[in-house]
């Protein structure tokens, strides 16, 4: 079986740590290949980044040169999993989707801790969009941009946990997500400050991946998702998947 994951920022070394991530919790058999835009912003914590991305990401996938059997959309909250899903016939799996929706097996409610205030809206539109925020007590923002998660790892352990701490005292969360591709290896470091499950969305998404591979399901293309109908797009500057939508 083999899995893309793709960063939806083009920031190389920040794939290598997400796809290393996911590569920690599959199953064997299971290959994971990290897949980095060729155009975008290095981070993304805004509407035009993400819509960028979902661009971006779009491009990477379906000019990927080798076959794959599931999707992950590693980007917190982003734009663009609707669009794969119409272009693909194998799972696309988001992972803040994936991360609450397994949350939800392990506690009554839970939250999201994240990076910049700006991207909370992003992330609550994603969870009531995919009907998942009935359980969601808040989504809280650390206050560090994405690229600080590498930059200033310690500053951006003791921020992220004590947000936790917060979302449990005050919210009365249960179970924490991570709320950004970036910290899947402070699970630990927030656990400890919090005593909560910790959720990492991109290790959620790999095992939801994997299962539906192995239930041999994919996305219904008989309404929402079906494949784009074929049409001349013009102006598009990317030729190979105007080719893919072109038909």
């Amino acid at each position: 079986m083999r899995i893309l994951v793709a960063n939806v920022n083009t920031t190389r070394s920040m794939t290598e740590a997400i796809a290393a991530s996911a590569r920690a919790v599959a199953a064997p058999g299971t290959e994971i290949v990290g897949v980095t835009p060729r155009f975008g912003a290095d981070s993304c914590e805004g509407n035009f980044e993400s819509y960028l991305a979902a661009l971006g990401v779009m491009d990477a996938v379906t000019t990927h040169p080798e076959p794959f059997d599931a999707v992950i959309q590693a980007g917190y909250g982003e734009h663009g999993r609707e669009g794969l899903q119409e272009l693909l016939d194998v799972p696309v799996v988001d992972i803040t989707e994936a991360a609450a929706s397994t949350a939800m097996y392990l506690g009554h409610r839970y939250s999201v801790v994240t990076t910049l205030d700006r991207t909370v809206p992003l992330i609550e539109d994603r969870l009531k969009l995919a009907g998942l925020d009935a359980r969601c007590a808040s989504v809280r923002a650390s206050g560090l941009g994405v690229l600080e998660l590498e930059s200033e790892p310690e500053r951006a352990v003791s921020a992220i946990a004590e947000t936790a701490r917060r979302t449990v005292e005050d919210d009365h969360a249960e179970v924490i997500c991570l709320g950004c591709g970036g910290m899947a290896d402070l699970e630990q470091a927030v656990s400890a400050a919090t005593g909560a499950p910790i959720v990492d969305g991109v290790r959620a998404a790999v095992t939801v991946a994997e299962s539906l591979v192995r239930l041999g399901l994919s996305t219904s293309a008989v309404r929402t998702y079906a494949s784009p109908r074929p049409k001349r797009i013009t102006g598009w500057p990317l030729p190979d998947l105007a080719e893919v939508v072109e038909g």
